[in-house]
């Protein structure tokens, strides 16, 4: 594990370096790299013969970060992607694979600097543009309910809160943010939306879309929405986990399609 120092805080990264083709994996709200693997969401597990690049955003896992909502806005976080890129991967493509907000960064990163991304897949995207406004009134409540009640008033509602079939099955995992930051980080998720959709049409790499059935907060609407709008795109749902547990093959296949 190393550090690499951005504006306001020390990003934690791993690189399992075995000589191929760079990748970089980003994690989703709340959540971590080993949050991810926990959740079966680490496509990059299974991803061998690359340099893959995998780190915890600003303050989330063991990344710090301030108690201030501009930190976490998606625009802000894609710098901090593309300082990173510039320092691991200098003057190289990479394959970028993002989850829910990891999404919504890399995506905000490959409209700013398309020619960076070589392939991309997007895992479980979220709310967007038009649905984006209740999730956003949703993230504003859980940063007041936080700071009047707690951590614990806000794990315990957030318990009432079904999971989508595809996720049934994983342990109940805790916030991979201090106490003290996550009203913050849920304010600058509230203050966030995807890249308009005209500029997602200048996106010309491979896209893999990865979405999951029956989920509020990674709506089909926003995976269908992508679809529709990247020049190259395939969207893949599933029902299941057992359908969940076919992604990193997919990402394989990606990966080495493009390394070709």
């Amino acid at each position: 594990m190393t550090v690499f120092e951005v504006p306001g805080a020390a990003l934690s990264t791993e690189l399992s370096d075995e000589g191929g083709y760079p990748v970089v994996q980003l994690h989703g709200l709340t959540s971590s790299r080993a949050r991810d693997r926990v959740l079966d969401l680490d496509l990059g597990r299974g991803l061998s013969g690359t340099r893959l690049l995998r780190y915890d955003a600003r303050g989330h896992g063991r990344s710090t970060g301030r108690a201030v909502p501009e930190d976490y806005v998606w625009t802000n976080l894609a710098d901090d992607l593309l300082r990173l890129l510039d320092h691991r991967f200098p003057g190289e493509r990479v394959y970028g694979v993002g989850t829910s907000m990891g999404s919504g960064t890399l995506m905000h990163a490959a409209v700013r600097e398309p020619d960076r991304f070589a392939g991309l897949t997007i895992l479980l995207p979220p709310t967007a543009w038009g649905t984006r406004i209740a999730q956003a009134e949703q993230y504003l409540r859980n940063a007041e309910l936080i700071e009047t009640e707690g951590e614990g008033a806000f794990l315990a509602a957030n318990r009432e809160v079904p999971r989508p079939p595809a996720a049934v099955g994983h342990p109940e995992t805790l916030p991979e943010v201090a106490e003290a930051n996550l009203p913050a980080v849920f304010r600058g998720a509230a203050a966030s939306d995807l890249p308009e959709p005209s500029q997602l049409t200048t996106i010309t790499a491979p896209t893999r879309i990865l979405a999951w059935a029956d989920d509020p907060s990674h709506p089909l609407s926003t995976a269908e929405g992508l679809a529709n709008l990247f020049p190259h795109a395939s969207l893949v749902v599933a029902r299941d986990a057992e359908e969940v547990g076919r992604w990193p093959g997919m990402l394989q296949r990606d990966v080495a399609r493009v390394a070709r």
